[in-house]
């Protein structure tokens, strides 16, 4: 029988940071193990170590509430990037990106690291967005409108653990998410872990510190 005020949840990257969420609105929920934790409202509202500006920003609104008009005249939806791009002129670049097919010798070391898991046999799936396909043009609508982690700070008899790898360019996230409520949320680093290692790399996920985590605080 599954006791409805002990839930515990677990979750990788960006459906992490909506664990943690949906945690600090439902008070049945006493433990959240998250791994290479993502900010998607903040990733996608503001771009990795919000680099957008608040021109940019507003920009991209326009871009996503014109575009929600030209999907129902269509009657289908339109692919993009979940972190839009800009042509040299600072205006909106609206794409149906994916990771390449072929890795370039001059990639960035965030496309490096996801080709690695999507676009291999580690992670690809035909039908997954970030494989094959793209996200809808109209993602971030949503993302701008809600902030996720608000409430984490409540008082409430929750405890979160946020197990991130040293050489994950998310770190940052945990790391902030960590401050927000120092005495419920504690943060593993793993040495020579990269963002998508937590995911599958069963040398380096702390099983061990994860059972013990739940098991502590499900009792």
């Amino acid at each position: 029988m599954v006791d409805r005020e002990r839930i515990g949840l677990q979750a990788v990257c960006g459906l992490s940071g909506m664990a943690l969420t949906a945690a600090a609105a439902d008070s049945r929920i006493k433990a959240v193990a998250a791994a290479s934790m993502y900010d998607m409202s903040r990733s996608i509202s503001r771009g990795h170590e919000d680099y957008y500006t608040r021109e940019q920003r507003q920009k991209i609104v326009d871009y996503v509430s014109r575009q929600r008009w030209i999907d129902a005249k269509k009657g289908t939806f339109a692919r993009g990037s979940h972190e839009v791009p800009f042509d040299e002129n600072g205006d909106v670049a609206p794409t149906n990106r994916v990771l390449p097919k072929t890795l370039l010798e001059d990639a960035d070391p965030i496309t490096r690291i996801f080709f690695d898991y999507y676009r291999t046999e580690r992670g690809y799936h035909p039908r997954s967005i970030n494989s094959t396909t793209a996200w809808t043009a109209t993602t971030p609508r949503s993302f701008f409108a809600f902030r996720q982690m608000t409430n984490l700070d409540m008082p409430a008899p929750r405890k979160a653990l946020l197990v991130a790898g040293a050489d994950a360019h998310s770190l940052h996230y945990s790391q902030d998410v960590q401050k927000l409520a120092p005495d419920a949320v504690g943060l593993l680093i793993v040495p020579g872990a990269d963002h998508v290692d937590l995911y599958d790399r069963k040398d380096l996920i702390p099983f061990d510190r994860l059972d013990e985590f739940f098991t502590e605080n499900l009792a």
